[in-house]
């Protein structure tokens, strides 16, 4: 089967696309011969971005939401035959899309309560597009069934990257960051996957305040590498009750995101545009805060069940000072690259939604109830069928 994986994450940078060949008819996750023919990342144009970032900050109305929806299949089809161009694939002979969408509000169930999830995407709009079957909607039956819904990239993390001598922590470092623990290849052992805390999205939304914009990222940590951490707000932070829930757990912009930073900011009288001006020692903190979040994590859950070696993804994988102060908060751990698990890492998220739409189609439970809480195995997403049908 041929399938493209589609991912537009919480930081926000663009669409990206991974076409993946997948043979047999292996069960429950265990590897099936594979390929990755192509992947791609449509960037997101500043206009497209800021309007996302508005709604994922509840700053949309209802109707300008209803509109977003509707481009963004269009954005997302763009995504789809760019990705097939460059495999030489027609987009049509595709065996399905999975589409992750945008995710706009994220609300996992806290004391017992019900949780909510939105991605907006319009599936029908990128069906008709592309003339390909979609699944989408990956989150509400998890939700449904009492689980998190997230994180979703475990059960294709098992397909595409266990070893079957090394027990592998994938690290995240995306808006969000979250950890994947793999036992070995062909284990029984119930996969361990969270959301640790926050990944690049409070660095991003610094460097956007400090430069006014200038900047939608701490460009190779330089901000950050300029400053000095403070010791009081980091305690401060690090005091977040997220941070000491154990898993099953997910978070996302709600908690942190821009108005925590814009909070922050007031509070130490930062003028936006003026980088210079205590802008550093904030980005250092929260580069600082990002790192101790995803060690405490390590510390309190993966390393007493025992991890060989950890692999970075996402884009704050590209960043050096985050990258240097989570080694040191990982101590003696072997951190790699991701590029060494055999794919490009930034291609893992959307390679992701291509295993979990080929297990929607195989009608294989594809959450891992272990990581989302959820009360027992389940068929992820809604079909959309092609063109014409």
């Amino acid at each position: 089967m041929k399938l493209v994986g589609l991912m537009s994450g919480t930081s926000l940078d663009g669409i990206d696309a991974a076409l993946l060949e997948i043979g047999g008819s292996t069960a429950s996750g265990v590897s099936a011969p594979w390929e990755l023919l192509a992947f791609v990342t449509v960037p997101h144009a500043e206009g497209r971005r800021e309007r996302l970032r508005a709604a994922a900050e509840d700053r949309l109305t209802t109707s300008a939401l209803c509109r977003l929806h509707v481009e963004l299949g269009h954005w997302l089809a763009d995504g789809v035959e760019a990705v097939c161009r460059r495999a030489g694939v027609a987009p049509g002979a595709l065996e399905a899309v999975g589409s992750h969408g945008q995710t706009v509000w994220h609300d996992p169930p806290v004391g017992g309560g019900e949780g909510a999830s939105l991605q907006i995407g319009s599936a029908a709009v990128l069906a008709e597009r592309t003339g390909a079957p979609i699944v989408s909607d990956f989150r509400a039956r998890d939700l449904a069934a009492g689980g998190e819904g997230a994180p979703l990239v475990p059960f294709a993390d098992r397909f595409l990257f266990s070893a079957p001598d090394r027990r592998r922590a994938l690290q995240n470092l995306g808006g969000m960051a979250n950890v994947t623990l793999l036992p070995p290849l062909g284990s029984d052992e119930a996969i361990l996957a969270f959301d640790t805390g926050p990944g690049v999205v409070l660095l991003d939304a610094a460097a956007r305040m400090a430069t006014a914009g200038r900047l939608s990222c701490d460009e190779d940590g330089r901000l950050a590498a300029m400053g000095a951490v403070d010791g009081r707000l980091l305690e401060a932070l690090l005091g977040t009750p997220f941070l000491d829930r154990p898993p099953p757990r997910s978070t996302g912009r709600e908690l942190f995101g821009t108005p925590l930073v814009a909070r922050l900011a007031r509070e130490r009288e930062l003028v936006e545009g003026l980088p210079e001006e205590g802008w550093p020692d904030l980005l250092a903190t929260l580069t600082a805060f990002t790192a101790r979040t995803v060690g405490d994590a390590y510390r309190r859950w993966v390393v007493p069940r025992g991890v060989d070696e950890v692999f970075l993804t996402g884009g704050g994988a590209h960043n050096p000072a985050l990258v240097r102060a989570l080694g040191a908060e990982l101590g003696t751990l072997p951190v790699r690259p991701g590029r060494e698990l055999g794919m490009d890492p930034d291609a893992r998220e959307a390679a992701a939604f291509a295993v979990l739409a080929w297990a929607h189609l195989r009608g294989e439970p594809a959450n891992v109830p272990a990581a989302t809480g959820a009360r027992g195995p389940r068929v992820l997403g809604s079909f959309t069928p092609r063109a014409g049908s």
